[in-house]
């Protein structure tokens, strides 16, 4: 009679990837429940959908003054009385950049119950980046608040102008931590209850300042 093969790994895999690419420098995530069942779940948060479908939209409208200057462009030169236009064109191509950059902003959070691990996966433009970690790496959920920068500080038109936001993070055994998710806290409450029920790890809550 052949032996039962367990559906649980004996080796545990060491974690792969860095917890620090994926900290988040705005205030807010958001990340939304794609697809649950017993195997797992996958979370999802899409990005800044209303700041790229807005510089979408005046790309769109530049392209109607870009096409005409480009033309007068390719036939008189800058010498031309287009010539002093030329920012028109540029312009239209940053927007069109900088929308094509905000649309391909993808995070996903993926729970395998096959396998027993956590897969965090950062996607933009520029790449992607992937953390892997064995169930059995992590110690706890916690639910906290992290000091983040204003938009003005980022800009640097203030020197220390933070405020608390709340944080929801894995905390591993080797003592680091990763972001999960930003946002209210009722919010992160509920979903560190229902991340509670995949890995079985205990959610912390603290009013202390996460790092």
């Amino acid at each position: 009679m052949s032996a039962e093969v367990s559906p649980r790994r004996s080796v545990l895999v060491p974690m792969e990837g860095n917890p620090a690419e994926f900290e988040s420098v705005g205030s807010r995530l958001g990340f939304r429940l794609q697809s649950e069942s017993s195997t797992g779940a996958t979370l999802v948060w899409l990005g800044a959908r209303f700041p790229a479908f807005l510089c979408l939209g005046i790309a769109a409208a530049l392209l109607f003054l870009s096409i005409p200057i480009l033309d007068a462009l390719r036939q008189r030169g800058l010498a031309g009385p287009a010539g002093a236009l030329w920012y028109f064109p540029a312009m239209n191509l940053i927007l069109f950049g900088i929308a094509l950059y905000l649309v391909s902003l993808k995070r996903t959070i993926l729970l395998d119950n096959r396998t027993r691990q956590i897969v965090l996966e950062r996607r933009s433009l520029f790449g992607r980046r992937r953390l892997r970690a064995d169930y059995d790496e992590v110690a706890a959920l916690s639910l906290g608040s992290v000091k983040v920068y204003s938009g003005f500080a980022v800009a640097g038109s203030s020197a220390d102008r933070r405020y608390p936001v709340p944080s929801l993070r894995l905390v591993l055994k080797n003592g680091q931590t990763v972001l999960l998710d930003r946002g209210g806290r009722k919010r992160l409450e509920n979903l560190g209850k229902r991340l509670n029920t995949f890995l079985g790890k205990p959610l912390e809550t603290t009013d202390r300042f996460l790092q």
